[in-house]
């Protein structure tokens, strides 16, 4: 029931939207500060 509802209403596609959007900015912010954490440390030892 909570499945159907998920895919087939307005409501529930744009929460799983919305779901979807927040994990893939969370992993993007991830990779990023990751990034730039290593970037600062490789400064800091030259």
């Amino acid at each position: 029931m909570a499945w159907k509802e998920l895919f087939s209403s307005d409501v529930g596609l744009l929460s799983l939207f919305t779901i979807v959007f927040i994990i893939v900015m969370a992993g993007y912010l991830y990779r990023f500060a990751k990034t730039h954490m290593a970037e600062d440390e490789r400064r800091s030892h030259s």
